[in-house]
């Protein structure tokens, strides 16, 4: 199962595990974009609506799920202009990218049989995420922090999910991974500032394509890693290349700020977590 898999990574991610041999569930917030993507994509297939904007949309997904998942892949993602709302409330950045993941990922942990792995970015190093809030009520708003405190989140979540996971003794893995810079929509915001020249220069020059960018993904599925492992490109500055482990923040790994984000989530998602 991938979400947002009808473009960039998790498109790429998906095709892969299709022709693998991998019966591939495209959860998607467009269906229609969904079916062109899997029409394009070999073996088997399938597309289901998820909008990660929409706790109403997540947890009617998750009800409609029977049978085990092999491998969830929690790879949409958003970097929001401006400051705007999820259908709950939320700041769209964090509220797609971790608390949408979050509830998907707990709902359906019962059906898990063996890993979730998390999309991440080493953006999460420029993370100053503010608990006290998560809304951005009180500060003004900076895409680029919301988009980094939404990383780091993803990285605090995998850590605690695994730990989790370990003291239930359950078999299931939690991985995070991260693609490196990708050539995908997420980069492709238009120049609103000089300040953007230089940032989509680089990204026309260094970026990867969405095939090389699902390779840090797909490394964390199928290779044997311990819980909890963090992957990505392994040349120039975790940019580009080929998949390994890599190093996260000390933020990242701070159990303390991993149990309290766990415990805001809860009560945000209302999914209560079954370990």
């Amino acid at each position: 199962m991938v979400t947002g898999a009808n473009s960039g990574v998790g498109r790429s991610t998906a095709r892969a595990l299709a022709a693998a041999g991998a019966r591939v569930v495209l959860a998607v917030r467009d269906p229609e974009k969904g079916r062109r993507a899997a029409a394009a994509m070999p073996g088997t297939t399938e597309v289901r609506h998820l909008d990660l904007a929409d706790l109403a949309s997540v947890r009617a997904f998750a009800a409609a799920w029977n049978g085990p998942i092999d491998l969830l892949v929690n790879n949409a993602g958003i970097s929001a202009h401006s400051l705007t709302r999820t259908a709950d409330g939320f700041e769209a950045t964090f509220g797609v990218n971790h608390l949408g993941h979050f509830a998907l990922t707990i709902l359906l942990l019962e059906h898990l049989t063996g890993r979730v792995v998390t999309v991440a970015s080493q953006a999460e190093r420029m993370a100053q995420l503010d608990l006290d809030d998560l809304g951005w009520e009180h500060r003004p708003f900076r895409q680029s922090r919301a988009y980094n405190d939404s990383k780091l989140a993803n990285l605090l979540f995998t850590a605690e999910l695994q730990r989790r996971l370990t003291a239930a003794g359950s078999p299931v893995l939690a991985h995070a991974a991260h693609p490196g810079l990708v050539a995908t929509g997420i980069y492709q915001p238009g120049i609103r500032r000089l300040a953007d020249v230089p940032w989509k220069a680089a990204v026309a020059l260094l970026a990867q394509k969405p095939d090389q960018g699902a390779l840090p993904v797909l490394y964390a599925a199928v290779e044997d890693l311990p819980g909890n492992s963090f992957t990505g490109p392994g040349h120039l500055a975790h940019m580009r290349g080929a998949p390994q482990l890599i190093p996260r923040s000390a933020t990242a790994q701070d159990p303390e700020l991993a149990a309290r984000l766990w415990e805001i989530s809860e009560r945000l998602t209302r999914a209560t977590s079954p370990v």
